[in-house]
């Protein structure tokens, strides 16, 4: 125990900054265990002991192998493969790997070996343990996108497929109406395929945080009022739509693309999934974080609502999340997670609740975003 209250205030004074904060192996999120020049455990922090399901007690001053007697996925004893005392004198330690704990018990462990010369003995093994659900998330999430763009590229590329395959083989049994039918629906096929496509990179790119904005000045009424009127064109009554705009709005700075793409996407679900009169509402607000953002004390909201049966109560807060899709089937469910992807990549945020209608209500806030030399 000498060891362990050595290596906890070696820790607490080493990280020891200027205002006397240090470090408390306890308090960190990944598990840890240290062992001493002997391979004996001198350090079982918490977390490693809720991930490996080891009580503390059963591993202090037992040798490490014993203590975390760990297999690879092909049944070999990890520290007989690794051998840190005894192997190399210029290995550094181990990458990231997964693990077996006895009873099957999967981690993800790493290993540094602490040396107080470059080639000299191992003075202590640090070793860090993580759980693998956050990882295990991960795959599943991957797994589900994978699904769904199969699923989704399916249906398209088979109607592809067929109508040109038709064509090609009987093109002059046909006249020339049905042939305008069925290139009209190759075309709004290939357009679906090409619009996954852009969702598929759009999400990409927001995970990598790599989603490039190209601000500009924005006037957001009016690119409202062209996606009404493109609605309109494509059949919606011109009376479903109510658009008010609270004057003056500040000049908003922003990137128009990805904000046609926000409007868009959800002026069509309240048009495809709501009912009665679509509102869109614009008007000067705050960002309750503002003091953290340039001109932030000025943004743009935008509220789109209708008066169909709105989101159950349940299902709010998984509403920006990939693949959700409500009560209705359509769509790939991806609509939303890149809608919330951009508003905030803008500095934004955006809510979903319910409107005074009933409907669905979505209300997204721009900050002004100018540029320093505009201030």
């Amino acid at each position: 125990m000498n060891g362990l209250s050595g290596l906890r205030d070696s820790l607490l004074h080493t990280a020891e900054g200027p205002d006397g904060f240090g470090i408390d192996p306890d308090d960190l999120p990944d598990g840890l265990a240290v062992s001493d020049e002997s391979g004996r455990v001198i350090c079982f922090n918490d977390a490693a002991a809720r991930i490996t399901g080891i009580a503390k007690e059963a591993v202090l001053g037992r040798p490490l192998e014993l203590a975390l007697p760990l297999e690879d996925l092909e049944g070999r004893r990890w520290w007989t493969l690794t051998d840190p005392y005894g192997g190399l004198a210029i290995r550094v330690g181990q990458p990231e790997r997964n693990l077996l704990l006895p009873g099957g018990r999967e981690v993800l462990v790493s290993a540094r070996y602490v040396r107080e010369e470059p080639t000299g003995p191992v003075r202590r093994v640090v070793v860090s343990i993580r759980g693998t659900e956050a990882r295990r998330r991960t795959e599943r999430s991957h797994a589900e996108l994978i699904a769904t763009v199969a699923h989704e590229l399916r249906s398209p590329l088979t109607s592809v497929k067929g109508f040109t395959a038709t064509l090609l083989a009987k093109w002059e049994r046909f006249t020339d109406d049905q042939k305008r039918l069925m290139l009209e629906t190759v075309d709004a096929d290939a357009n679906r395929i090409t619009r996954l496509i852009a969702e598929l990179l759009d999400i990409s790119r927001i995970d990598s945080g790599r989603l490039e904005l190209r601000r500009q000045p924005v006037d957001i009424a009016a690119a409202v009022g062209r996606h009404v009127q493109g609605a309109i064109a494509s059949g919606q009554e011109p009376d479903r739509f109510l658009v008010r705009v609270q004057q003056p709005l500040p000049d908003l700075w922003a990137d128009p693309d990805k904000i046609d793409q926000v409007l868009g996407n959800l002026l069509e679900n309240a048009v495809r999934h709501g009912e009665g009169t679509v509102t869109i509402e614009m008007a000067p607000a705050h960002l309750k974080y503002a003091e953290h953002l340039a001109n932030s004390a000025k943004g743009t909201a935008v509220t789109v609502s209708d008066e169909g049966p709105g989101i159950p109560e349940e299902s709010m807060g998984r509403v920006f999340t990939r693949f959700w899709r409500g009560s209705k089937r359509g769509g790939t469910g991806l609509g939303l997670y890149i809608v919330k992807g951009i508003v905030e990549a803008h500095g934004g945020s955006i809510a979903v609740g319910r409107g005074p209608g009933g409907g669905a209500e979505f209300r997204f806030i721009l900050p002004v975003g100018a540029p320093a030399y505009l201030s």
